[in-house]
C-alpha cells in the first residue's frame, strides 16, 4: 500500500491526540492521529486532510475516504455536535469527490471555546493500527491547513 499524506486540516498548534478530552479519541477508539489547537483567527477554515470521497459531513466533523479505502476523520472541536450545527458553514456534500486542501467548513473556534467547549480538532486514521502512522508534525509546532501532518502506511 502507497503512503498516504494526510495534510492538516485547520491552522493551530499540534497537540498529541491522547492529550484531547474525550476519551474516544484520548484512548485512539476510533484509530490514531494527532490533534490541532486550531488558531483563533486563522484557524477557522477546515480543508480535506486528503483526496476523495467526503463519505461524512457534518457540520462539526466530516470522513474523506481515499480511493485505496482509507478514510481520516476530522473532528471540529469536542461536544460541537451539541451546538446543532450554529456556527458551522458546509462548503461540500456527502459523495462529494475532494482535492486534498478543499475548504469544507467554515467555523469560529474562538466562539467554540467562548461557549465553554474545547476548539481542539482531532485528526485521525480511522481503524489504522498505531504502528501504521508516522507523524510529519511536532507536538508543541504550528501548522498551516493543508501542511503536511501525517503519513499512514
Amino acid at each position: 500500500m502507497t503512503a498516504l499524506t494526510v495534510l492538516a486540516p485547520v491552522t493551530g498548534t499540534v497537540v498529541d491526540v491522547s492529550e484531547v478530552d474525550d476519551p474516544v479519541f484520548s484512548a485512539g477508539l476510533v484509530g490514531p492521529g494527532l490533534a490541532i489547537e486550531p488558531d483563533g483567527v486563522r484557524g477557522g477554515e477546515a480543508v480535506a486532510p486528503i483526496t476523495g470521497t467526503i463519505v461524512k459531513l457534518h457540520p462539526h466533523a466530516f470522513v474523506v475516504q481515499h480511493e485505496d479505502g482509507r478514510a481520516v476523520l476530522v473532528h471540529l472541536g469536542i461536544d460541537t455536535v451539541r451546538l446543532g450545527g450554529e456556527g458551522f458553514t458546509t462548503h461540500a456534500s456527502e459523495g462529494d469527490v475532494v482535492r486534498r486542501g478543499t475548504v469544507l467548513v467554515t467555523w469560529d473556534p474562538a466562539a467554540v471555546r467562548d461557549g465553554g467547549r474545547s476548539a481542539v480538532c482531532p485528526v485521525v486514521a480511522l481503524e489504522a493500527t498505531p504502528d501504521a502512522v508516522d507523524r510529519l508534525a511536532q507536538v508543541g509546532t504550528m501548522v498551516e491547513h493543508g501542511e503536511d501532518l501525517l503519513t499512514w502506511g
